[in-house]
């Protein structure tokens, strides 16, 4: 495998991302099929917070976006990480693992106060996610959905993330 590099995406990379993206959940049990269209949605929503892209010599292999989330009771400054894909042939060569630290990296620099994702914990574990029953998102299992707090204490209260991530958006 040729070196990877991570940059912010860039309006080219639209129809790359979107590629990556689709490929990545393809026939994954937990897919609603509808992953690959989430970043061009919080484009349009002005919700973009941040999308990065790891790239070889040829061509863009992997995808992490960040996005606001809201937390009842009024908590500020929390992100989502979703989604977050590379080629499935390039699974296990730790693309992913280097656009989650980047991206956790650049958002606690941005000022962020701390992140969310819903995903395996034996993955995100290893990023320092962990599920803390203060903070809930009702749409999974409990065990699945973590925070990350860059600021030593975790809101408490039900998360909500952007209209983009919601089935009942409109195009």
């Amino acid at each position: 495998m040729s070196a990877i590099a991570i940059r912010p995406e860039s309006p080219d990379d639209a129809a790359a991302i979107h590629a990556v993206i689709e490929a990545a959940f393809l026939g994954m049990p937990f897919a609603d099929g509808d992953e690959q269209h989430l970043p061009a949605r919080l484009r349009e929503d002005g919700d973009l917070a941040l999308s990065l892209v790891a790239e070889d010599a040829e061509r863009i292999v992997g995808h992490i976006a960040f996005s606001p989330v809201t937390i009842a009771g009024g908590s500020t400054g929390w992100y989502g990480l979703a989604p977050l894909s590379v080629l499935p042939e390039l699974h296990g060569q730790g693309i992913g693992s280097a656009l989650a630290k980047r991206g956790i990296a650049d958002m606690q620099a941005r000022g962020a106060h701390g992140l969310v994702v819903l995903g395996d914990p034996a993955y995100y574990s290893r990023f320092g996610f962990e599920n803390d029953p203060a903070l809930r998102y009702s749409g999974a299992p409990a065990e699945y959905f973590q925070c990350l707090s860059f600021e030593g204490s975790t809101p408490a209260g039900e998360v909500a993330f952007a209209p983009a991530f919601s089935g009942s958006r409109t195009d």
